[in-house]
């Protein structure tokens, strides 16, 4: 297979072709010789954060010479952006070759299950020491479960989403996520809600939960972060005071590897790592963020972001209809002093424009955008001080590059 067809090979899948299960992964691993025992690995799930958090922790170990593999769900960019090395993209070829490797055991499995199984083999075939890898869904039957040598285990904020298939409860959703656990000796999490934190207890002999009595931020603002921890000083370049949180969970877990990893080290991890559409300012001309904000938990941290920020807020908004967008609307809208809607183009679980304007107009000035193009150009002419594009990492993704052009 060429690349163009070893995507629409993974495609033709499906999310959720099969019952969940690690059986599939588990057999199609083995045909591979099980590449997942080749590298050690730290194993990341959550409902927010995950991204931010694992890039951190790969930056840190790029930083330190190791060979380090990045595995991570979605992308943003391109989809070769879901399997990294050393921050470096797969590359086309190495792509479509690991496709045809994993095709050739034959095993009838989903999509995730199938990249999944790319990824491992790749940084197999690569010789990477460690593996940073991201939880898709869930984390008891998804398909990264399957690493063998963890180091450390990060559950991350705790969230209502994907409802269906995790539970409706915060204790539902927190044990299947905590299945990632196995025989990690190291559980990191930042502090969560007491009904989280209790399931995440009884999974683990031993949990490390950043200890806030010894933080103090110094700044946050649209530049980023600056605190002090344990009485270290430390920087992100991810905004919003959120990402502080994600930087202790990052340090915590980075301390309790196992591998030593010394101060400056950390440091230089937590600061220069990026990850696209985490309230990412795409513009040098004019404050500009794309945010993949999609569910209650990142809807009430872009909200807190708005609130504190200095300035009038005009926004651009796409959602999914099988996501709770009355409440992401409801949370941060009222803070926007104009918005724009536009239906996030080939996505059928889309809510159209027309219906989501209607939604939007309870709480601030909107207008209707035929196509993403539109939306950028009716955005670029809001009397606010901020632009603000959210409520899908499908807009985030589609409309990205469209506001950097727009506004370089």
């Amino acid at each position: 297979m060429n690349y163009n067809e070893a995507l629409d090979y993974i495609h033709s899948l499906g999310r959720f072709s099969h019952p969940v299960g690690l059986e599939r992964i588990k057999l199609l691993l083995d045909k591979l010789n099980n590449p997942q025992n080749d590298f050690d690995a730290i194993h990341i799930a959550g409902t927010n954060g995950k991204g931010s958090v694992a890039s951190m922790v790969a930056e840190a170990f790029k930083t330190a010479g190791f060979k380090t593999g990045l595995y991570i769900s979605p992308y943003i960019i391109r989809f070769n952006e879901r399997i990294q090395i050393n921050g470096e993209y797969i590359s086309d070829e190495d792509l479509a070759e690991m496709c045809d490797t994993v095709k050739a055991k034959n095993v009838d499995c989903t999509e995730f299950e199938f990249i999944t199984a790319a990824a491992f083999t790749y940084f197999a075939k690569e010789k990477c020491d460690i593996v940073i890898a991201e939880t898709g869904l869930g984390g008891r039957f998804d398909a990264t479960n399957a690493l063998a040598n963890k180091k450390v285990s990060v559950i991350t904020k705790i969230g209502i989403d994907h409802a269906a298939v995790l539970g409706d409860t915060i204790e539902k959703i927190t044990a299947e996520k905590c299945g990632i656990i196995g025989n990690s000796t190291t559980v990191t999490s930042p502090y969560q809600t007491q009904q989280a934190l209790k399931v995440i207890r009884r999974s683990t002999n031993k949990l490390v939960v950043p200890d806030i009595a010894q933080l103090k931020v110094l700044k946050s603002d649209i530049t980023g972060n600056s605190f002090i921890y344990k009485g270290r000083e430390y920087e992100t370049r991810l905004i919003g005071e959120h990402q502080i949180e994600n930087a202790l969970c990052a340090i915590e877990a980075l301390e309790n590897s196992g591998y030593n990893l010394p101060y400056n080290i950390i440091y230089k991890g937590i600061k220069n790592a990026f990850i696209p559409a985490r309230l990412e300012n795409v513009s040098s001309k004019r404050d500009v963020l794309v945010d993949g904000a999609h569910n209650p938990d990142a809807a009430d941290r872009l909200a807190r972001f708005i609130g504190e920020y200095k300035g009038s807020v005009g926004a651009i908004v796409g959602v999914m209809k099988d996501k709770d967008y009355d409440y992401i609307l409801k949370r941060v809208l009222p803070l926007c002093k104009d918005a724009v809607a536009v239906k996030c183009a080939d996505m059928p679980r889309a809510l159209s424009a027309k219906e989501l304007a209607k939604e939007v107009s309870k709480y601030c000035s909107c207008k209707v955008a035929t196509n993403f193009d539109e939306a950028v150009n009716i955005a670029a002419e809001f009397d606010t001080d901020i632009i603000i594009a959210f409520g899908s990492l499908y807009l985030a993704a589609n409309i990205r590059e469209k506001l950097k052009e727009k506004f370089k």
